[in-house]
């Protein structure tokens, strides 16, 4: 079994792998470079569930399934910023799209800022808002284990909503 993965991230590899190898332990994980369609860094829950759908499409070449991963910040009531940053899942056989969320964290008010006003992708936001030096901290710990400072980390922050896709495929 062929399990192709949308991105080269080896952080969303990893968290995928994670979870679904003990739901198919024959599987063999393929990253696979896709397009996400959406902007670098999407705000809006229908930008960040479009963005996981589109590289799982995409994704899907000579395989059984296709999983891709997409961290985006959203809308949310009663936050101090108003956006929570959570990551989203696609799981696509070829037919059918099975979809999960994972938890979700609030950014410092800096960087929020800087991703929904300036436009600015995460990792220079961080960056900007002297946080990290890291220019590619989604492929480290990402800033969930920054502002956790390391309890947790953004391998551990992505595998739930893996899990809950794989709620919606009965496994």
């Amino acid at each position: 079994m062929i399990i192709n993965v949308g991105s080269m991230n080896p952080v969303k590899l990893g968290a995928i792998r994670a979870v679904m190898e003990t739901r198919f332990p024959e599987a063999e994980f393929v990253p696979v470079s896709v397009d996400s369609g959406v902007s670098v860094q999407p705000v809006g829950l229908e930008e960040t569930m479009r963005g996981a759908k589109n590289r799982a499409r995409a994704a899907f070449d000579g395989c059984s399934l296709a999983v891709a991963l997409e961290s985006g910040l959203v809308p949310v009531p009663e936050t101090s910023t108003g956006f929570m940053n959570l990551t989203a899942c696609a799981i696509f056989d070829g037919e059918e799209m099975y979809l999960g969320l994972g938890p979700a964290f609030e950014l410092p008010a800096e960087v929020t800022r800087l991703v929904v006003e300036d436009g600015l992708e995460l990792d220079p936001a961080v960056r900007r808002a002297g946080l990290t030096d890291n220019d590619r901290i989604g492929y480290a710990q990402g800033i969930i284990g920054i502002l956790s400072r390391g309890r947790v980390t953004r391998m551990d922050y992505s595998r739930p909503a893996v899990s809950m896709a794989l709620v919606r495929m009965g496994l």
